[in-house]
């Protein structure tokens, strides 16, 4: 990180700030203008506004060190360990981005770019799903009749963005019943 190009990093600071603001900047100008540089030297880094979206879910990621809050997921010996520590990790990122993740749900009815950078972050997560699932599977541990790619699509809505909203935002729940429930839940769905 500290070797990354000290404009890009303020680029990408800056559009990570605006989307968790609100409001959704929609031009590369307004991105351009927030980080006190020209439009032109901000496309020399990022040429489209797809691709300073998507770096900006990348950043985000960075800074705040997925990987080692994956870590205790990917190291698990077993499927069930695995499961309930890929709840937790991804269920207890989640407040951590939802300004960046509201904003990016917003835009992207409209917005192509949004879209493509949301997805892609989605992408991520159903992998993650997908992993904990495979070390079910290779324990014999998954539900009688589930199909790998069912149970994957299983957890993946279980552990969406907009559940967690319904349920933390809308309903109340703290966070800590949030990844109780959720661990729960995925156990009695995939578990044979």
């Amino acid at each position: 990180m500290s070797s990354e190009n000290p404009t890009r990093r303020k680029i990408l600071d800056t559009a990570w700030k605006l989307l968790e603001a609100g409001g959704s900047p929609t031009r590369m100008s307004d991105f351009a203008r927030a980080a006190g540089i020209s439009r032109q030297a901000l496309y020399l880094h990022f040429p489209s506004r797809a691709e300073l979206l998507v770096a900006v879910t990348r950043h985000v990621d960075a800074v705040k060190d997925v990987d080692a809050r994956l870590a205790e997921s990917r190291a698990a010996e077993d499927g069930e360990t695995r499961l309930a520590a890929f709840v937790s990790a991804w269920g207890n990122y989640i407040p951590e981005i939802r300004g960046v993740s509201r904003a990016l749900m917003a835009m992207q009815e409209s917005d192509a770019e949004a879209r493509a950078a949301w997805q892609g972050r989605m992408e991520a997560v159903r992998q993650g799903c997908a992993a904990a699932v495979a070390a079910l599977a290779r324990d014999g541990q998954l539900a009688g009749g589930l199909s790998e790619e069912r149970a994957t699509d299983l957890l993946w809505a279980l552990l969406s963005v907009e559940s967690w909203v319904r349920l933390c935002e809308t309903c109340g729940w703290s966070q800590q019943e949030y990844i109780t429930e959720m661990q729960r839940a995925a156990r009695r769905i995939l578990l044979g």
